[in-house]
Formats: structure tokens, sequence, C-alpha cells
């Protein structure tokens, strides 16, 4: 079964292959794109870069079409405010200081500027890859603030920060246009994680809520149906140009922990696998925002947690709960665990 579900994954695709001449930056009309970005984004150096500007596709969304919080609003995680006890988040704890942020919301803003137990943080969220991370806003002792451009590469959001308009690779945490091109932003250790065991491990958390509860439909994702859906073969030689498996597909769920990724669906199965210093753990009650409409109805597929053996015992480590393609993306020579 082949679902095209509005702003979608595989409703991407489509735009692309139904246009395919405008969703990048082709050599007859480089130059004039090139300069319309450059007027979209007057600070950026596109001089500097580590990528080619073709990659990136040109079209709508554009710059403010997905309006960053800079300002969030937090009632305590414990308030029934409407969310569903297995609705997914992405949390983070700093210095005893525990925020919840909903997919609900990240899926119609994907960036969040905040500071958490006084450490400056971004909050990305990308639903085309089911990435999500948390990374320090501190670059050499300066504070930046990050916001998105619209645009894509590899399917992937690239968001930019405000004083120099450099552009990032929201996967990586990685410049790649402008003047700090090159540059990483340091990984902060976060979950994505039912609402229910946020509460659970930190019951005096807080849960982000919104300025506006009408301002978007919160609650409801565009992404229903992908968690069935099949890419025709043609569609994903065409637009997955990656060194994929073929038995596997491009939306296989995998956990990225740096430059290693195991399947999701082995640890589901296994629901603790130990690899040198790290354990990986899979629970259930987590609902999956690639299934029903109401994101409240979506089916179980559980909670990830990444942790490191050290002295003190186990501590949280960054990973990402993404999609397979992205992996093999950005990270060619990662290697995915299967056995």
């Amino acid at each position: 079964m082949t679902i095209f579900a509005k702003g979608s994954v595989l409703a991407v695709l489509a735009l692309f292959a139904a246009a395919a001449a405008p969703a990048f930056l082709p050599s007859a009309a480089y130059a004039q794109n090139v300069f319309a970005l450059a007027r979209e984004f007057p600070l950026t150096d596109f001089s500097k870069r580590s990528i080619e500007l073709k990659d990136i596709r040109t079209g709508r969304p554009r710059r403010g079409s997905f309006p960053t919080i800079n300002d969030p609003r937090f009632v305590p995680a414990t308030a029934q405010v409407g969310v569903g006890p297995m609705e997914p988040v992405l949390s983070v704890g700093i210095n005893g200081d525990f925020r919840a942020y909903p997919l609900r919301m990240l899926l119609f803003h994907e960036l969040v500027n905040d500071v958490v137990g006084g450490v400056p943080i971004l909050v990305s969220y990308c639903p085309l890859c089911n990435s999500g991370v948390v990374f320090d806003r501190r670059l050499d002792g300066e504070v930046m603030t990050f916001d998105n451009t619209g645009r894509l590469r590899h399917l992937d959001m690239l968001i930019y920060d405000t004083a120099t308009e450099s552009w990032w690779q929201q996967f990586l945490g990685e410049a790649i246009v402008g003047e700090h091109t090159g540059r990483r932003l340091d990984l902060i250790p976060a979950r994505t994680e039912s609402l229910a065991k946020f509460r659970e491990r930190a019951p005096d958390g807080l849960l982000m809520v919104p300025e506006n509860p009408d301002f978007r439909p919160y609650g409801l994702t565009s992404y229903a149906g992908e968690e069935d859906a099949v890419i025709p073969p043609a569609l994903v030689k065409e637009r997955f140009p990656f060194d994929l498996p073929e038995d596997l597909s491009p939306l296989e769920r995998i956990v990225v922990v740096g430059d290693e990724a195991w399947l999701h669906s082995r640890v589901r199965e296994e629901k603790r696998i130990e690899s040198g210093d790290l354990v990986i753990t899979w629970d259930a009650g987590q609902n999956s925002i690639y299934d029903r409409q109401v994101i409240a109805e979506g089916r179980d597929v559980g909670n990830i947690v990444v942790q490191r053996r050290t002295d003190q015992g186990l501590v949280d480590v960054p990973y990402d709960v993404s999609f397979l393609y992205a992996f093999f993306a950005f990270k060619p020579e990662g290697t995915l665990h299967r056995e």
C-alpha cells in the first residue's frame, strides 16, 4: 500500500517526481537561484560552503514558514493539558532542570531556543527524517539563536544562526554554508519518550505548552499512514541516491549513536542490547506520529533509552531515533549493526 500523506516524506518525494527540474538547483538556473537565496539571506556568505548548493531544495516552504519558539511557555508536567500519556516528547534534564517538548508542537515549530539548567540549548525536530536532537547553543563562548531556513538537504531541514546566517544541517549540527562552515554544535543528551515516562522520572519537571492552543492543530499529524507506507522501488533509487541496504525501507527506524546505528526493530525484539559500554533499551508505551491522524491514537512504537556505563553508573548519552536514509545520507561511513 502506497500512501502520500500531505506534508509527509512521501508527499515531498511525489512533488520531486512531478517537478524534478525546480526541486533542486539545476545548472541552467544556478546563478539566478543563488542570487535569490542571497537576497533572502543577505548575511550568509555563500562562497564558504562544504556542500554543493544544487543539493538544497529551493522551492517552498521559505524562511519563516515554520515559526521557531524563542520564549517557550511551560506548565508542571503533571498538569492535565490534553496531551495523551503515551504521546512522544523530546525531553532534556540539565542541573536538575527537566523539561519536555511535545512532538505535537515540534511538528509545527521544529525549533525551540531555550535555557535549561543555565545552559542555552536548541531543541530540534525534523519530522521528515524523524530526527529529534538537542544542541548546546554556545560556540566559542557566544550564545547563538537559531531559526529555520525552510529549506531541505537530503530531506533533512536546514537551520541558520541569526548572527551570521550560516546554514546548519540539523541531523549533524554542522554548519555547511557561511562563516561557520565546518563547525559543529555539541550534542546534549535527550530522550524521545512518552509523557508518562517523563512524568515518572521527573515528577517536578516542566511541559512546554502553546501560547495559543488554536494557532496550529496541535495533537494531529499530517504524517498519518506512513507507518505502513511502501515507497515504489523506482522512487527509492531516484530520490534516495545513497548506498542503502536493499532489503530495508528508507523509512526503517534506527537508533543512532555517533557513527553507529542499530535497527529499532532489533532493539524492540531483544529489549536490551549492550555494545561495549553502551546499553540500549526498549520499553513499551509511546504513540507513533506516523500512524493515525490523532497522535494519541497512534500505534505503540515504544521508548528507546541509550546510556553508557561509567564508574558512577549508567548515564544518558546523545542519541537519535531517525529514519534509515538519513543515517546513510549524512554518515555514509557509519556502521549499521544488524545482528
